[in-house]
């Protein structure tokens, strides 16, 4: 630790002995460990005989602490950031931190380990070959359901993080806004004792949780199938309306109007247009 820096450090998100070897080392040698919750971290700490002084760092505080955290640097002190479980500032607190310390020219060093979204992606057995990271859905429900319309159409697979009391009221909801034919694969308490891994069409996911207790307990990583690419039928279509409205009506618009009437995606059919006016040329 030549510099005085603030570490990312991952932590395990349930095996305590997925920590890696760099990670318990610069926990050991860092002058304040800034914790999500420190009750949480002191445990991993007294796991792995760790003494450094703790500092709560959580989304109801996070621009003072990180005030504390550059006042260490300051005084030539180094700091690691924790989140209670995986990587920090992934769905949890810290981008607020590290923003603020890389904005005062402080170094911000990474720490790779858990992450639960690649942890289920690597067990799932998806053939997908790109994803998006969504993360937690808005809690109420109206609002959800508006999130859900508007990644209705991506064709990535989506990954989800949610917690138990809201599981089964999300997958309702994505069941009504994708189809209830879409895979999911429900992984919940990734590395500890009653880990799971289920995948099933999200028309049955609902009931499958419901149908044991046991099921809605833990952390969940929910992976959804993306929308299906627009088919040759659908390609045909869209290339037959453009076909007439090119003819009367600017590139954006003709566009807009062909992706409304046939159904195929906006991306889909820009790039077809301009295909179709470079043929045309």
């Amino acid at each position: 630790m030549e510099r005085p820096s603030l570490y990312v450090v991952a932590t395990p998100i349930g095996n305590l002995a997925d920590i890696t070897l760099r990670a318990l080392e610069v926990l050991k040698r860092v002058d304040a460990i800034a914790a999500e919750d420190t009750r949480i971290t002191a445990r991993l700490l007294r796991h792995y005989g760790i003494g450094a002084p703790l500092i709560a760092l959580h989304e109801h505080n996070e621009r003072s602490a990180a005030q504390k955290i550059l006042q260490l640097l300051a005084h030539g002190k180094s700091v690691a950031l924790v989140s209670d479980a995986g990587t920090p500032a992934i769905s949890d607190p810290g981008a607020i931190a590290v923003a603020l310390v890389r904005a005062a020219g402080h170094p911000v060093v990474p720490l790779p380990g858990a992450n639960a979204a690649l942890c289920a992606l690597s067990a799932a057995g998806t053939l997908a070959q790109h994803f998006l990271f969504y993360g937690f859905l808005p809690p109420p429900a109206a609002a959800r359901r508006r999130e859900l319309a508007v990644l209705k159409t991506l064709p990535y697979l989506l990954v989800f993080y949610e917690a138990p009391h809201r599981v089964i009221a999300s997958v309702t909801d994505m069941a009504a806004a994708f189809g209830d034919g879409r895979a999911i694969t429900i992984a919940r308490e990734l590395t500890k004792l009653f880990e799971t891994i289920h995948t099933c069409r999200l028309g049955e996911a609902a009931a499958w949780l419901a149908a044991d207790a046991n099921r809605i307990k833990g952390e969940f990583v929910l992976l959804v199938e993306g929308a299906a690419e627009a088919s040759a039928m659908d390609a045909g279509a869209a290339r037959r309306v453009l076909e007439i409205l090119l003819r009367e009506l600017p590139l954006k618009q003709a566009v807009k109007l062909a992706a409304a009437i046939t159904g195929a995606r906006k991306n889909g059919v820009y790039g077809l247009a301009l295909r179709m006016r470079k043929e045309g040329k």
